[in-house]
């Protein structure tokens, strides 16, 4: 019993505290541009190794780069991370560009692939243009940060200045000679292995990393991270807009239809989610409603075909400009636009020109539909009398003496009476 209650205190240490336990090593997957979505994901993860009490964090990394905002709000989590956080430029035929360069030196270890590149860091213009004083005062602030990332983890501060000034960009092996990186490692269990026993600092103070026998957990981007990422695609809230006012236009012509104004109500809401991830130009936006408007005003002017041009012209530039940036991941697609600008001009000219028609046409039935129509009168009709219309006896009245039996044509319906004159 002794020996029980002295053993004791061992056993709840050791199924307690993490060091008596086989470590874990959390492992996230992150491709494509950084974007707010990325950065929510990235920030949750490494909250969630920390509960986790994880070895590491491991990001298997593969951009083209993003937008400074999130670059910055990552990192900003990654320093202050009180678990170790592994870059991993992954997999072969990746790369760490422009804003995946600053993360990847930022992290506590960066490591890479082979046939993986990093670089080209050099910050674009989001959202408009820049002037020459503005881009130099730009580049200086990228290039202070990426420094003085570089010296906090005690990697090569010149490189990662050309990585900004001359958008220098650099393959694995390079990047291991001028210490860029700490390790090359094939897969992840390579990886593991490279850095176990890297003494590595964080906020808690220096650690040694344990990984070689580690419990790799992966954890992947959930269904909601998934669909916010596919609405953050430029060219889909482009759609989404578009078919956010065609179904406004459906409802607004068919009061009471529901789905369609339901559709593109839901539609406009996703996209102006997408625009508040994006850097939009106003002014494209405004060109892209100016264009619908002449599409509209083509039906009732004539124009001879010179508002739908206009229209058109319009909306493509308007659409080129939605997302002003030199970055081709913040681009639209000609492949889009151009079926969008086409489709929505006979959309709106074909529409507008039926409803137009439809409009102006003579009524046919009702009261309305007696006007202009002939008859006989059934009796004299001064201020009053009977003709047959439409096959059906009607009061009548005329400012001229009509005889009986003479031939009529209905002027105006005035409730049950029908104001005729004779025909001549």
């Amino acid at each position: 019993m002794k020996r029980l209650l002295l053993g004791l205190p061992l056993l709840i240490l050791f199924f307690t505290d993490p060091s008596f336990a086989d470590s874990q090593v959390n492992v996230i997957t992150v491709e494509g541009v950084i974007n707010p979505v990325v950065a929510e994901f990235i920030e949750n993860s490494i909250d969630k190794a920390t509960k986790d009490r994880a070895e590491v964090l491991v990001i298997e990394l593969d951009t083209p780069g993003g937008l400074d905002t999130s670059m910055r709000s990552i990192i900003k989590k990654m320093v202050s991370s009180d678990i170790p956080i592994v870059v991993y430029v992954y997999p072969s035929g990746g790369r760490a560009a422009s804003a995946g360069a600053f993360i990847t030196i930022a992290a506590h270890i960066a490591a890479m692939t082979p046939g993986t590149n990093i670089g080209a860091a050099h910050p674009v213009g989001m959202g408009g243009k820049m002037d020459k004083t503005m881009v130099e005062k730009v580049e200086n602030d990228a290039v202070a940060y990426i420094k003085s990332l570089a010296e906090k983890r005690k990697r090569n501060p010149k490189w990662a200045e050309d990585a900004v000034r001359k958008s220098a960009s650099i393959t694995e092996k390079e990047a291991l000679a001028l210490k860029v990186i700490d390790l090359v490692a094939s897969d992840l269990n390579s990886l593991l292995s490279g850095i176990n026993g890297m003494k590595v600092d964080t906020p808690l103070g220096e650690m040694t990393l344990k990984t070689t026998d580690a419990e790799v957990v992966r954890k992947e981007i959930g269904i909601r991270y998934k669909i916010l990422k596919v609405l953050s695609d430029p060219n889909i809230a482009y759609i989404l807009m578009i078919l956010g006012f065609y179904g406004l236009f459906f409802e607004l012509t068919n009061p009471g239809a529901i789905l369609p104004g339901v559709v593109g109500a839901l539609c406009l809401i996703l996209a102006f989610y997408s625009f508040q991830v994006l850097p939009v130009n106003y002014a494209g936006l405004l060109l892209i409603i100016l264009a619908i408007i002449l599409f509209i005003l083509e039906v009732k002017i004539a124009s001879y075909g010179m508002l739908t041009i206009g229209g058109i012209i319009s909306m493509v530039i308007g659409s080129l400009m939605l997302f002003e940036s030199p970055a081709p991941f913040i681009k639209l697609s000609l492949a889009v636009v151009l079926p969008a600008a086409i489709m929505t001009a006979i959309f709106f000219t074909l529409t507008f020109s039926l409803a137009f028609k439809a409009y102006k046409r003579k009524p046919v039935t009702g009261s309305e539909g007696l006007v202009g129509m002939e008859g006989v009168a059934k009796t004299k009709i001064h201020k009053n009398g009977t003709v047959f219309v439409h096959g059906e006896l009607w009061r009548a009245w005329s400012e001229e003496p009509i005889k009986e039996g003479a031939s009529i044509i209905v002027e105006t319906v005035e409730g049950l009476k029908l104001k005729i004159r004779e025909r001549r």
